[in-house]
């Protein structure tokens, strides 16, 4: 599978917290989901996809070109959606896309009215005006309305209502289908992955944790639970974390067979959600 973005030990500091040596590759033609905590560092490490901010170390290549000779090639070749309004408030649709359109040369007139009727936005009403649904769709508008190859949308579902948040993933679900399109979707809302997501890479303050398929998560990582007496220090070394309480144990792994090799039956093995996994593995290490 080919990759259409590559970063290589990228390390970032910034406003007090760092991001160091992130291997990081996005598959082409696949929607990958990027989880983690607030602050974990997901949208700096988009702002540095974006080149907003530039790394103090390693390299980032997005379509196999790097930023210092094809900014523009590469911007032309990617829609963002932002987790909030970055235009000024006073202007309407109207002028908003008279500034936007000229920047792409594969803006697409068509496209753009047909996403505008069917988001029902009104061309001519200030952005200050808009809910916080209708600024993304907006956003999502103009990033669809020049052929994008990458979107990559910041926390796009953030604050929005859940009949919003569906037809959203209804939409980036449709905008997949004819497989020439590749999605990045930042999101502390893990609910919403396993609608769409077919890669999901996990960063935990600053750190990859894993980048896998939802198949290899879903058959990797398990909530075990069972009686305290079949923990000792040989036992718990198959868990990334372990909760105890009064009426037993429960515990995340990412190696299911060999749980099932050490306690057999006297355990239960469930499936461990997107929120799980972050949950159980709040202030633990590095685990591939």
């Amino acid at each position: 599978m080919e990759n259409i973005v590559e970063l290589h030990n990228v390390s970032k500091t910034f406003q007090g917290f760092s991001i160091e040596q992130l291997n990081l590759q996005i598959k082409k033609g696949f929607v990958t989901g990027f989880i983690g905590a607030n602050g974990a560092g997901k949208s700096t490490t988009i702002k540095m996809m974006m080149n907003l901010l530039k790394p103090d170390a390693g390299e980032i290549k997005i379509f196999g070109l790097d930023y210092a000779s094809h900014e523009k090639e590469i911007k032309e070749r990617i829609g963002f959606v932002f987790d909030s309004n970055v235009f000024y408030e006073g202007l309407n649709l109207k002028d908003i896309k008279r500034m936007v359109a000229p920047a792409y040369k594969n803006w697409d007139e068509t496209i753009f009215k047909r996403y505008v009727e069917q988001f029902e936005l009104p061309m001519n009403k200030a952005i200050k005006t808009f809910s916080k649904g209708m600024q993304m769709k907006a956003s999502l508008a103009l990033a669809l309305s020049h052929h994008a190859e990458l979107i990559i949308m910041d926390e796009p579902t953030a604050g929005l209502d859940p009949i919003f948040r569906r037809e959203l993933l209804n939409l980036l679900h449709e905008l997949m289908l004819d497989g020439n399109r590749t999605i990045f979707f930042s999101t502390h809302i893990t609910t919403d992955l396993d609608r769409i997501a077919d890669f999901i890479a996990f960063l935990k303050k600053g750190q990859l944790m894993f980048n896998q398929s939802i198949h290899e998560v879903e058959e990797n990582y398990a909530l075990v639970k069972g009686s305290a007496d079949l923990l000792d220090r040989d036992t718990e070394k198959a868990f990334i974390n372990i909760h105890r309480a009064p009426t037993g144990f429960e515990a995340l792994t990412n190696n299911v067979a060999e749980v099932e090799q050490i306690f057999g039956n006297e355990v239960m093995i469930e499936r461990a959600s997107l929120e799980d996994i972050m949950y159980y593995s709040k202030g633990v290490g590095h685990h591939a």
